[in-house]
């Protein structure tokens, strides 16, 4: 499903073949089963989309004046889009956690927009941006390298949390900030996040009571179906799933799943789901979808299209919820320390950093002099230093005290890689923040829960193939923006495993459960899918990205034998190719969107 709009009083509109009219005015589309709502603001010039899913009730929206609130895109629990259009423009309201990411091109004159960066890219012919390519494959954990940028060249993303106005003149779209994570005292954050948490499962409840859940034993997907079942109506059981590998039912995190559907007996039908070796990571990559970009789920599409397939048939799921996106909102990134300096809480500076040491088994000293230098580190110097060290030795810094840690440089990289990353860098850092003065904390988590928020889109594309709507409510904007506001003393210590989730869910979980403080691994599943597929991943190694020189195959081809016999080594990197490669080919593979222009004002479908 996707949605968007074109046109103005003298120029076509344009939209998908098949897609609908939502309006007569400027050819707001929808192609697929997109949930929208419409408002008439009093006098009749102007009306109100809401394009997603929003629990706002019908008196809420009856409610709404003629000028909507900045919060507009974060009030209500759900994901979705707020539009206004009249005569003279169309706005865009984007949420502030990019979890509906919207994308805009200029054609023929105007603006056309989208909910898909894909469809657009038909429209324009547009071609794959290589360099945006390079940066989610080398330096993906660095967001903002790409930031309003799409892997097709020439289609931008809207900026989040803002209100974009479009002139039906086709003029120069004007875009204002309307949310910034200022720290909130109202409230406790472990209430404000529960409460927050609460109403985003809850109106997944209320859409669809036969909404089925993950149930992993760990603690965020716990947390999920914990609520879900308070929010179901008495009498339904919430149906929630627990994967495991075929023939081990001993493994801890089945035990703690056990424990939490235990704690919820006669609410919870717990079911188990055994993955057998044609679900291993890397089997059948080649098969997945054309998607906006690179789905973070294409190395496991085979597990997740299994249990998808397996949802449908054993429960008639439609919609399922998991935990994702818990691990970005609710860790804090080592930079924390940082913030700490600067504020000057010392004594809390030192008594973390040695925490952070200890679970590291390194010394505190280096981490609490980092600290010190990146208190005094702007972001866009860090930025301009970046610039210089892409493709050199201050890469592998994962864990350190840095506003943007490298991760390990890869010795496949190809020719054009580090050049096409400090052009990203040197972009970035001479580009205004749309966010400046935030804690170095809260600005990371930001870019970080943005990126994983767009990205899941891609993933959500891979479960509506299966039939499956797929939400992940710690991703909802109403969630993101209850954390990020939390104040500096009353953010969990970096060393300490959510501990603002374990309060929020007090009495909610079995002790065990709250307090756990680790999760299972499938690292010796990927090892094991390396060697069980390597003929198909040596055939994507020899794809697009060494033709684009991104990459080298025959040093990349030696990377994939060294894993397959069981070298140790970090995997990101490589899988992160291996998918864009798999997405590469998908998106050559399937028929583009056709499209089709209608006069202004015509309300023909």
């Amino acid at each position: 499903m996707i949605f968007g709009g074109s046109g103005s009083p003298s120029r076509p509109g344009f939209r998908p073949a098949g897609s609908r009219h939502l309006t007569s005015r400027h050819h707001t589309w929808a192609l697929g089963a997109v949930p929208a709502r419409s408002v008439d603001c009093p006098g009749g010039r102007r009306q109100v989309l809401i394009l997603g899913r929003c629990g706002a009730k019908d008196s809420d929206l009856r409610r709404l004046s003629s000028t909507l609130p900045d919060d507009i895109t974060w009030k209500w629990p759900g994901a979705y889009t707020v539009i206004e259009e009249s005569e003279e423009a169309v706005v865009i309201h984007t949420d502030p956690a990019s979890a509906r990411p919207i994308y805009l091109v200029s054609h023929d004159g105007g603006w056309v927009w989208s909910s898909s960066a894909r469809a657009l890219a038909s429209l324009t012919r547009s071609a794959v941006d290589v360099e945006r390519l390079a940066c989610s494959i080398f330096l993906p954990s660095i967001p903002t390298l790409s930031e309003g940028r799409t892997f097709f060249c020439g289609v931008e993303q809207l900026p989040p949390g803002c209100r974009v106005v479009l002139p039906v003149s086709g003029g120069t779209p004007r875009t204002t900030t309307v949310w910034r994570p200022d720290q909130c005292e109202t409230l406790a954050p472990a209430e404000r996040l529960r409460t927050a948490l609460f109403e985003s499962v809850a109106e997944r409840v209320r859409s669809d009571p036969m909404v089925s859940c993950d149930l992993s034993g760990g603690l965020d997907s716990t947390s999920i179906a914990a609520l879900a079942t308070v929010a179901l109506p008495y009498g339904t059981r919430l149906n929630a799933v627990t994967i495991h590998p075929e023939g081990d039912t001993a493994g801890a995190d089945l035990g703690y799943a056990r424990l939490a559907a235990a704690a919820h007996s006669g609410r919870i039908n717990h079911r188990l789901l055994a993955l057998s070796t044609q679900h291993l990571p890397y089997t059948a990559m080649s098969t997945v979808p054309a998607t906006d970009e690179p789905a973070p789920s294409t190395i496991t599409q085979a597990r997740l299209t299994g249990q998808f397939r397996w949802l449908r048939e054993e429960f008639g799921t439609r919609t399922h919820m998991t935990g994702d996106g818990g691990d970005s909102l609710l860790f804090q990134p080592p930079v924390h320390l940082a913030d700490l300096v600067r504020h000057r809480r010392i004594r809390r500076a030192v008594s973390e950093g040695f925490g952070w040491a200890g679970l590291r088994r390194a010394s505190p000293l280096p981490f609490l002099r980092d600290a010190v230098l990146v208190s005094r580190t702007s972001r866009t110097s860090a930025l301009t230093e970046l610039a210089d060290s892409v493709g050199g030795r201050r890469h592998g810094e994962h864990g350190s005290v840095r506003w943007f840690p490298l991760l390990p440089y890869p010795s496949w990289a190809g020719g054009s890689a580090a050049a096409l990353l400090s052009a990203s860098a040197r972009r970035a850092a001479s580009a205004p923040d749309q966010l400046p003065g935030l804690d170095a904390s809260v600005r990371t988590l930001v870019d970080e829960v943005r990126e994983v928020a767009r990205t899941a889109v891609a993933d959500a594309e891979l479960a509506a193939a299966s039939g499956i709507d797929l939400n992940n409510p710690f991703l909802d904007p109403l969630v993101v923006d209850g954390v990020l506001r939390t104040p500096l003393d009353r953010r969990p210590p970096l060393h300490v495993y959510k501990p603002l989730l374990s309060s929020a869910m007090a009495g909610l979980l079995p002790h065990a459960v709250a307090n756990r403080q680790t999760k299972g691994s499938f690292e010796a599943d990927h090892y094991a899918g390396l060697r069980a597929n390597m003929p198909e991943l040596l055939g994507l190694a020899h794809g697009r990205l060494a033709e684009m020189e991104l990459i080298d195959a025959t040093r990349l081809v030696h990377c994939l034998g060294r894993a397959a016999a069981g070298v140790p080594m970090s995997l990101a990197a490589l899988e992160q190719a291996l998918g864009s490669e798999a997405w590469l080919a998908a998106h050559a593979r399937e028929p583009e969107h056709a499209w089709t222009s209608t006069l202004a004002g015509s309300c023909h479908d």
